[in-house]
């Protein structure tokens, strides 16, 4: 159920427009990623908080198995960003943005 509850949060960000922020690293993310996300990978997190607060809209984080997008949910949910979800695995984000 706890599932069901978290991807429906995700897929209600991406109606509502989210970005999303791919945190792997540049190598990683030219492999594949999501179509119009941005990366910033998990190491220029701290060093890009103002640029992610200026993006305005609900964030969604992403990686490849979910722990860099987790580290960096944490840091910016104590950094004060509101509306910030942790997305997980690309990938599965991706289907759901497909399902839409």
């Amino acid at each position: 159920m706890l599932s069901f509850l978290f991807g429906d949060k995700i897929k209600t960000a991406l109606r509502n427009g989210a970005a999303i922020i791919d945190v792997r690293t540049v190598h990683e993310y030219d492999q594949g990623r999501i179509r119009g996300s941005i990366n910033i990978p998990s190491d220029r997190i701290p060093a890009s908080i103002q640029r992610i607060r200026d993006i305005g809209k609900p964030i969604i984080l992403v990686c490849n198995s979910g722990s860099r997008s987790s580290n960096a949910f944490r840091f910016l949910k104590q950094n004060g960003i509101k509306q910030v979800y942790y997305g997980g695995n690309w990938e599965n984000v991706l289907k759901k943005i497909n399902s839409l």
